[in-house]
């Protein structure tokens, strides 16, 4: 049988072969993928750490939260830091920055077209001249209108998904310019809650001062009558200036307090000043949503920012994706060129024109484009990580702050009965002392168990009002779905 030849098999296959060649060595995002994976809010249980606290859907807080608390001056001081702290104004600074960015991303996308004009004058050369020297001379000018239009046709979506990538920072950066607002009250209202904790201490001070002295002036009697130690009078001498120290360390604790807050209103020192003695914020029953865990995402501004950056980096590496594709784009310049002096450019012969359709394709890169890819695949994880992280924070964080704050609460209910106890003892001792069963001493050291348990009570009832505001943090501090919105809403209107 006679074999079957080709005639010319070199020049038939030289063109497929380079083809495939070239096909083998395109870039390729094969192999490239992001490993990290979102939780799921529901498989962090906490039914037993938060057994028989109550459950109520209105347990949110509300966005202004702080007017529940019923001072009057605690709300004023949180209008005012609104207003006036700078760290806000660096919030939303940042969130306007991050949205002109999306815009820029966005307006790329665009067709874009311009016109341009020129008039340039030059001496033309006399040896190898372009223009003859007669027709021009030796100075001429070049004179050119042209209008240019050029569009990248993203067949492919990457640069609507870099859009969209840029649109999802500039969004979390918009509820993280909401989350400084939350921050900011939380803060004002625990400095003011420290503020009334060094203005109790000080009573306590001033009564133990008070105290100390009366004992040292019955203790300097006894002693001059020769009925007591010169160890007696200078222990009751170093109680004195221990009340002294007391009493000096509240001071300055009032004085810190209200500078801190003069920080926050964004004021001078003199504003601190003006702050008056705080009541004691109340605290309420500890009551949670019966959906904590599922609806947390939507009540955290942190956590909304962040699952925002996780949505952002999965465009990232979809645009980062369409880098290994094909692409088309068009280009087009239409306009009037002339030289010469007396030469008019808007003339039929004047004009000019080009397209310039192009069909680029990636092959050799020496890996740049799986770079960029492997690069956006660990920014991806590193934000499913931070949601992770921030995740897992927050619930556990809420179960804390409800541990800390029921220890509190019964540490208030013992330590009232101690104070009770402290209170009839004392009162015991005076009734005694007036009627001539025991000294004068007596009374005054009950007095000392008293104020060291308003101490422990003060100290107490602080630490609850601020576990309480923690707490309100904790579940959002007012951040909701309406303020989501709100949010998202104010973004694309910049």
């Amino acid at each position: 049988m006679r074999s079957l030849k080709f005639s010319k098999p070199v020049l038939i296959g030289t063109p497929t072969l380079a083809f495939c060649v070239l096909l083998a060595g395109c870039a390729t995002s094969g192999g490239l993928h992001p490993t990290g994976s979102m939780l799921d809010a529901r498989s962090l249980k906490s039914q037993q750490s938060l057994a028989g606290v109550a459950l109520s859907p209105t347990a949110w807080p509300a966005q202004d939260w702080w007017i529940g608390l019923g001072d009057q001056q605690l709300t004023q001081l949180i209008d005012e830091a609104l207003q006036n702290n700078p760290t806000l104004a660096q919030a939303q600074a940042r969130a306007k920055q991050a949205q002109a960015v999306a815009d820029s991303v966005d307006a790329a996308r665009a067709p874009q077209a311009e016109l341009d004009a020129l008039a340039e004058g030059a001496r033309l050369s006399n040896k190898d001249p372009l223009y003859p020297s007669y027709a021009l001379g030796s100075f001429a000018w070049a004179k050119a209108v042209t209008a240019n239009f050029s569009w990248d046709l993203d067949i492919w979506g990457g640069k609507r998904d870099a859009w969209e990538a840029a649109l999802g920072r500039s969004r979390a950066a918009d509820i993280d310019a909401y989350a400084a607002r939350i921050e900011l009250s939380v803060n004002v209202a625990r400095a003011y809650v420290h503020l009334g904790y060094a203005f109790a201490l000080r009573d306590v001070a001033d009564g133990e001062l008070q105290r100390s002295s009366q004992t040292l002036t019955l203790t300097r009697r006894l002693f001059q009558g020769g009925l007591g130690t010169s160890q007696q009078l200078e222990f009751a001498d170093a109680e004195v200036a221990s009340a002294e120290q007391q009493k000096a360390q509240a001071d300055r604790d009032i004085d810190a307090a209200r500078s801190s807050l003069a920080v926050l209103l964004g004021q001078g020192p003199d504003r601190g000043l003006s702050i008056t003695r705080p009541h004691m914020l109340p605290s309420s029953l500890v009551a949670l949503p019966d959906r904590l865990n599922v609806d947390l995402l939507g009540r955290r501004a942190d956590l909304v920012a962040a699952r925002w950056q996780v949505e952002a980096a999965s465009k990232d590496i979809k645009a980062a994706k369409t880098q290994f594709l094909p692409n088309i784009s068009l280009s087009a310049m239409a306009g009037v060129v002339a030289v010469g002096d007396s030469t008019n450019v808007f003339q039929l012969p004047a004009r000019t024109y080009s397209v310039g359709p192009a069909l680029s394709l990636p092959i050799f890169d020496g890996g740049q484009r799986r770079s960029n890819l492997a690069g956006a695949d660990a920014r991806y994880d590193e934000a499913v990580a931070h949601y992770n992280s921030l995740l897992i924070g927050a619930v556990n964080e809420v179960s804390d702050l409800v541990s800390a704050l029921n220890w509190t609460r019964t540490q208030i209910t013992w330590e009232k009965r101690a104070k009770q106890d402290a209170q009839k003892s004392w009162q015991d001792a005076m009734t005694a002392y007036k009627a001539g069963v025991s000294g004068p001493l007596t009374p005054l050291a009950s007095r000392q168990q008293l104020l060291l348990a308003d101490q422990r009570l003060a100290t107490l009832e602080s630490q609850q009002a601020d576990l309480s505001i923690r707490l309100i943090d904790a579940l959002g501090g007012g951040y909701g779905a309406d303020a989501s919105t709100r949010a998202q809403a104010s973004t694309r209107a910049h």
